[in-house]
């Protein structure tokens, strides 16, 4: 897990007031955005337009940007209306993304990545693949050991019986601009996921960081999650190979 000392140093860089606004820095030419509280969803969706359309054009730059939403479903576009319970009436968006139902809520961290692919090697299965093994390595800095499985969307822990999502992903690419991106469940309410078959696997449960026992915050998530990117970037640019 990422531990007090990196806390330590997060907050020495950015100082105590970090969850008090938005936070918004620069890996390079990419901005780095961290928002607090909660967003509302339609919102990140016309921000995530805007800022798509602004890198293709060429006006404005590269975004990471880290978020929590209030709960709610979104649905992608292979979603299954037979997938969809919702007993506690959660509001559904439609997300323009690929994929099916999901759940994102407090405790959850949504990075969404705006990034321009036309300078990335304009391979959408690479930059998948580079998000999937982005999350598998931000997890490991947080003391779990995640994985891929094949034939199955999303990320992973466990096996067997005990085998458990922890992350989704679901992305679009628009003019070779990537929408949308991943979710790592850190400490949410794994009870709305009920409301859902997510990503339209039933046969599975669903866990997070807090559940396995890890205490990460969404700030020191944060910072595994900055550490890890560089790395993401350098994947970008290399060869997909499963592993």
């Amino acid at each position: 897990m990422v531990g007090g000392l990196a806390k330590r140093n997060l907050l020495a860089r950015v100082g105590p007031d970090r969850h008090l606004r938005s936070a918004m820095e620069a890996i390079g030419d990419i901005e780095w955005r961290v928002s607090p509280g909660l967003t509302p969803y339609a919102e990140a969706l016309e921000a995530m337009e805007q800022r798509a359309a602004a890198v293709r054009s060429g006006s404005g730059r590269e975004l990471v940007w880290l978020l929590e939403h209030p709960p709610l479903f979104t649905a992608g576009t292979s979603a299954d209306p037979a997938e969809l319970s919702n007993p506690l009436g959660l509001p559904v968006f439609a997300a323009g993304r690929g994929g099916r139902y999901t759940y994102h809520g407090p405790g959850q961290r949504v990075g969404y990545l705006i990034l321009d692919l036309e300078r990335r090697g304009k391979d959408v299965r690479r930059f998948v693949h580079a998000l999937e093994q982005y999350m598998i390595d931000t997890l490991a800095r947080c003391g779990v050991a995640a994985h891929r499985a094949p034939g199955r969307i999303g990320i992973w822990v466990g096996a067997g019986e005990d085998e458990a999502k922890i992350g989704a992903l679901g992305v679009r690419v628009k003019r070779w601009v990537t929408l949308h991106g991943f979710a790592l469940n850190v400490a949410p309410d794994l009870g709305h996921f009920g409301g859902i078959v997510p990503c339209g696997i039933s046969e599975f449960g669903v866990t997070s960081l807090a559940s396995l026992g890890k205490t990460a915050s969404l700030a020191e998530v944060d910072v595994a999650l900055r550490q890890c990117f560089s790395q993401f970037l350098v994947n970008l640019g290399g060869s997909c190979k499963d592993s």
